[in-house]
């Protein structure tokens, strides 16, 4: 048995389920917190996303079916988390996708949590002016390395459809930094 399938079989069993959320909690939150982070471009959103994330794990436990892993379903919720957080946004700035992209930069900017430099700047403007998905891909391939197996479960798409979301993205960054020097 996995420390995944341990953790799930604890997370089910009424007297060890607090015990193994921690658990969950402390093995996850990290890597959780950065793929929302590159989604929503501010700490205090990802903060505030990564907590509803963890209360919806918590009410959803019982009826996880493990048809998928415990990481690829965490990703999902967190993934679809992110997703509603910038609809809602969208909806409140009732903007198009160029001024999203805009308050997504000014955010990360502004952001007191941000230590990159120019260069990761420029990296994450040229990221934002992706379409949702092709961000979404890119981010997930490119920084937290998952594999298009794992995307597939996540995002419902086929391997071929993934692959070629990261290779538009690939061109389109590239395009994009081309332009900026």
């Amino acid at each position: 048995m996995t420390e995944d399938q341990q953790l799930l079989t604890d997370l089910k069993d009424e007297k060890k389920k607090q015990q193994a959320f921690r658990v969950l909690v402390g093995k996850y939150k990290e890597r959780l917190y950065w793929h929302i982070r590159k989604i929503v471009m501010n700490h205090e959103d990802a903060d505030d996303i990564l907590q509803e994330v963890f209360i919806k794990v918590w009410k959803n436990i019982p009826s996880f079916r493990a048809d998928s892993g415990l990481y690829t379903w965490l990703y999902r919720i967190a993934t679809n988390e992110s997703l509603s957080f910038l609809s809602q946004k969208k909806r409140k700035l009732l903007g198009n996708s160029e001024e999203i992209n805009d308050y997504l930069i000014e955010n990360l900017k502004s952001d007191p949590y941000f230590s990159g430099d120019e260069i990761q700047l420029k990296l994450q403007k040229a990221i934002a002016q992706l379409p949702e998905k092709q961000r979404l891909v890119f981010n997930m391939r490119y920084f937290d390395e998952v594999k298009y197996k794992d995307m597939e479960k996540i995002f419902g798409t086929s391997e071929g459809a993934l692959k070629a979301s990261f290779h538009h993205a690939m061109k389109k960054i590239e395009a994009f930094l081309k332009a900026e020097d």
